[in-house]
């Protein structure tokens, strides 16, 4: 094969490594054109062409990491990962903990690891590389990368769900959660919602954002099914649609464009978390992004000529 073919038959692989490691599809494509071009521009080919690939693009991730860092400390509000709508990366038998892997709780709590802890759990645990193929990536020993792998898991064991809902019963309880939430079933929500429900919005100082989160099933179901009635009365809309492996919808304005993503976590058959991220700076891959301020303007002004 030609370079660019052996390239192409990788990069989604490639894109997946990045998306995990920086929680940024925006990012995660920059890491990918630069693992390309300096792919490109070696004189030699590698041994290995999935080796040398996915060692650049995780290094090339990981200094890319350590900067974000420091932005994401200054970031007005809770921080979310960019939503990602479908993982180009396709492994049939191992689907479940893919999914797993790129879940918006999977990613908050990778944001607990160092950038070469983080990189080493992903190599290892979710993309199963050998320890050989994760040294070589992260420029660290086999033992290092043990030690690494060590600590990963017990801050990721420490923080994960014991119980988690099969994807059946997810999707389930998602239809019955959008259909209340289309009909403004107050009543019907908090049916669905786990008691100590949060419900916590992404917006980066950039958009309208909830000043803090929401607790609880009465106050997230009324504020869901008060809230909504007044979204479709100036024709904001939602479709369904898996966001990062788990159940969650895309919110469009009259005109299509992207208003903002929802997505819940549903865990002992009740919703335990809904995230919203409503930055537009984290939308534009999903299409042509709304004016959420516009949007918030003309929903008072219409509330005010109802009252």
């Amino acid at each position: 094969m030609s370079k660019v073919e052996e390239f192409e038959e990788l990069r989604p692989l490639l894109f997946s490594i990045g998306y995990r490691i920086l929680g940024s599809v925006s990012e995660a494509e920059d890491a990918v054109q630069e693992t390309w071009l300096r792919f490109d521009g070696s004189s030699t080919r590698p041994t290995s062409t999935k080796a040398f690939l996915s060692a650049a693009v995780t290094r090339i991730s990981i200094d890319v990491l350590r900067s974000a860092r420091v932005r994401r400390e200054e970031y007005v509000g809770p921080w979310f990962p960019e939503p990602l709508l479908s993982d180009p990366y396709q492994d049939p038998a191992r689907s479940v903990e893919l999914a797993d892997s790129v879940s918006m709780a999977t990613l908050l709590l990778l944001e607990r690891l160092s950038p070469l802890e983080r990189a080493v759990f992903l190599l290892r645990e979710v993309f199963a590389f050998g320890f050989d193929e994760v040294a070589a990536a992260v420029g660290r020993s086999e033992a290092a990368c043990r030690q690494l792998l060590v600590r990963a898991r017990r801050h990721m064991e420490d923080g994960r769900p014991r119980f988690a809902a099969d994807r059946q019963e997810r999707q389930e309880l998602a239809s019955r959660f959008f259909d209340a939430l289309k009909n403004g079933d107050v009543g019907g929500l908090q049916n669905l919602l786990a008691a100590d429900v949060q419900m916590v919005g992404d917006g980066g100082g950039k958009a309208p954002q909830l000043a803090r989160a929401v607790v609880g099933a009465e106050n997230v179901a009324r504020l869901l099914g008060t809230v909504y009635p007044w979204l479709v009365r100036i024709d904001v809309s939602f479709e369904p649609h898996e966001v990062n492996g788990q159940p969650g919808a895309i919110f469009r304005d009259r005109d299509g464009k992207v208003l903002h993503t929802m997505v819940l976590d549903v865990l002992d058959g009740r919703i335990r978390t809904i995230r919203s991220v409503i930055n537009p700076d984290k939308l534009g891959h999903i299409g042509p992004v709304a004016d959420a301020w516009a949007v918030d303007r003309e929903v008072k002004q219409v509330r005010r000529q109802a009252n």
